[in-house]
């Protein structure tokens, strides 16, 4: 009995101390919640009264579209050529080697293209768009654009957001037709299922609702994806511990990290919705 008394009385003073770590943690957490919150309904707000927002919008098309086409197109094939091979191995122990479009298109609309689009978004554009936020706000460009009493959130961040509602279903339509193709290689070309079989069950297996998910989640993840980047580099220098190029690179560092999670979520959740 003695001993455990001495032991509980050892763990006293850390309980007060664990429990105030704990609340200043969860406050923190809310707080951050909350601010998030708020930037992203400020951003969309500045779109009411846009200067020049069409050349903003369409260079910022320019960076999350034309720039990131390469690398869409290249990881679409590769993901329709794995697609179309492994798949063909698994339906061949069933007999189902005509159901080969069926898997490889509900495979790629469904889940894989607004995902993986996405993320090969995220580590291009996104990244730059938070390592440029965060440049600018350590050499005060931001402050001086809010001391020339120009919103800093619509000339920054607003045109991303609406370029990214433009970009992200684009690119993951690309992304699937590529794939689709991709497949189709893999598939007949390579393993022998008759093309007109292949594109066949693709006509029969894709509904306009899967379609409709397909955009659906391009045009959340975009959103999501863009402003927690552009959250993140616009207030790189409170939200690390560290200073000057080493804030920045803290900054696009979350921001893909984040980034690439709540797309993953989010994925889960409408996912939820439509099976």
């Amino acid at each position: 009995m003695l001993t455990r008394y001495c032991v509980a009385l050892l763990f006293v003073p850390i309980i007060p101390e664990m429990l105030h770590a704990l609340g200043h943690k969860t406050l923190g957490i809310i707080f951050g919640f909350g601010d998030f919150a708020l930037f992203t309904a400020r951003s969309f707000a500045a779109v009411v009264k846009p200067k020049r927002l069409g050349r903003r919008v369409i260079r910022a098309v320019y960076e999350q579209g034309t720039v990131c086409l390469p690398v869409i197109l290249i990881v679409g094939m590769f993901t329709g050529l794995v697609l179309g091979l492994q798949g063909y191995h698994i339906l061949q122990r069933f007999g189902s080697e005509s159901l080969l479009g069926a898997l490889v298109s509900l495979s790629l609309i469904r889940e894989m293209a607004p995902v993986l689009a996405s993320l090969m978004l995220v580590g291009q554009a996104g990244s730059a768009l938070a390592a440029e936020l965060g440049i600018q706000r350590n050499t005060e460009q931001i402050v001086a654009l809010e001391t020339m009493g120009v919103n800093s959130l619509g000339y920054l961040v607003s045109p991303r957001l609406l370029a990214a509602l433009v970009v992200f279903p684009i690119q993951t339509a690309l992304f699937v037709v590529i794939g689709l193709w991709g497949g189709a290689l893999s598939g007949s070309l390579l393993l022998g299922v008759d093309s007109g079989i292949y594109w066949s069950s693709v006509e029969q297996a894709v509904e306009a609702r899967d379609i409709r998910e397909c955009f659906i989640k391009a045009a959340s993840f975009g959103l999501l994806a863009v402003t927690i980047c552009a959250y993140q580099g616009f207030h790189a220098d409170r939200c690390s511990s560290a200073t000057g190029a080493r804030a920045v690179s803290a900054a696009t560092t979350r921001a893909v990290v984040l980034s690439s999670i709540i797309i993953l979520v989010a994925d889960y959740v409408i996912s939820s919705f439509f099976v």
